[in-house]
């Protein structure tokens, strides 16, 4: 089965949670930057990665690379790719987005247009045709450019991978689905110990931290792309990787709420909003993982557990758009005093507030990390001894 180099954009600062997954699932990554993870793998590897990663927000198949400091040169490099292994003669094809980082060309628009130029003009050249109808399955382009070495890939998840499907409703300031299940990969917590977020909006940590719990693959129920491309990627390949993927759920799990030692898995999210508790019920129920959660109203300010050497994760408010600032340092404040009445938890928050130290006291540990386009903090607290 012939080997292709696959790209995965992930959250800024946290790409080190993305290559363990990767060499978790089996591969070896080839290169690590910024934002993005490679490695090389088969078509089975394309529909592996989109059903089990976690954390990696698109599986992007490279078709090549060149240099280009003017539009001459992006089209003639662009045409020069083997386009016609990629793509059947009633391919939809089309470059859905291009970016631009320290380069000479930035016009995205024409970044898109002339390469879709180029792109019909190689494919004339093979099929021996002008005109294509692109009636057939779809295959988009994304092209990065920096500093003008330019990188073209298909795109062969489609929607991005955050979107497994369970979240139809949301509260306010969501975090995605691939960044939660990142920062829970990141604290290190196993499904044996006490789990909570006091501030669960749409309860994304919580049935996260379940899935994870249970092994569900976070692609498991939604739809992929590259299933169309029957060209690349043999039908049954993916009945296969789902098959492979419905094994490994642990169903007595599910079924239970109880561990293989007969211990209950315990997560828990509380909101002062009875209306989002109720929707986080229906979210964790469509994911499949509702009798693993414990849901509640509770404000912050009542921030308690039973259980011992638990972690605590939540995205709480930082004044940008949920409240005014003048109220976090009294919501910070109680965060913290909850957080010190556990017996032997960790605590770890991602927010964009900068004087959530302040009120928090110092963290053992900190990491800059890119929520979309905005920078936030993870604070990290050990339990005290």
């Amino acid at each position: 089965m012939k080997t292709y180099e696959l790209i995965l954009p992930c959250h800024f600062g946290l790409e080190a949670v993305t290559k363990r997954e990767i060499t978790e699932l089996g591969y070896e990554t080839t290169e690590v930057i910024d934002g993005r993870v490679s490695f090389l793998g088969d078509a089975d590897a394309i529909a592996r990665a989109n059903v089990f990663l976690r954390t990696a927000e698109r599986v992007l198949l490279k078709v090549g690379s060149f240099r280009a400091e003017s539009w001459e040169e992006l089209f003639q490099g662009t045409r020069a790719l083997p386009w016609e292994a990629f793509l059947p003669k009633d391919a939809s094809f089309w470059v859905t987005k291009a970016s631009s980082i320290k380069s000479k060309l930035f016009s995205t628009r024409d970044i898109q247009s002339i390469m879709k130029k180029a792109m019909v003009a190689r494919m004339g050249e093979y099929y021996h045709e002008s005109w294509f109808e692109e009636h057939g399955a779809k295959y988009p382009v994304r092209a990065f450019l920096h500093k003008d070495l330019v990188t073209v890939c298909l795109d062969t998840s489609g929607e991005s991978l955050h979107k497994r499907g369970y979240r139809l409703k949301m509260g306010k300031a969501p975090i995605t689905e691939t960044l939660a299940a990142a920062l829970i990969l990141l604290t290190g917590w196993r499904a044996d110990r006490p789990f909570l977020d006091p501030m669960c909006g749409s309860g994304t940590f919580p049935i996260e931290a379940a899935m994870l719990a249970a092994n569900i693959a976070p692609g498991m129920d939604r739809a992929f792309l590259s299933e169309a491309w029957e060209n690349l990627i043999p039908k049954k390949l993916w009945y296969d990787v789902l098959e492979e993927a419905n094994e490994l759920v642990n169903r007595e799990l599910l079924r239970n709420g109880v561990d293989a030692s007969g211990k209950r898995v315990d997560i828990q999210g509380y909101d002062i909003d009875p209306e989002i508790i109720r929707v986080c019920r229906e979210n964790a129920e469509r994911a499949g993982v509702e009798k693993l959660i414990h849901f509640q109203t509770r404000d912050v300010a009542e921030l308690s557990h039973h259980g011992r050497g638990g972690t605590l994760l939540t995205n709480p408010p930082y004044g940008e758009r949920i409240e005014d600032k003048r109220n976090l340092p009294m919501f910070y404040t109680e965060l913290r005093e909850g957080f010190e009445g556990l017996d032997h938890w960790n605590m770890h928050l991602i927010t964009a507030w900068e004087d959530a130290q302040r009120y928090l006291g110092k963290a053992d540990k900190n990491r800059k990390i890119y929520n979309g386009m905005m920078k936030t903090y993870l604070y990290s607290y050990r339990a005290k001894a």
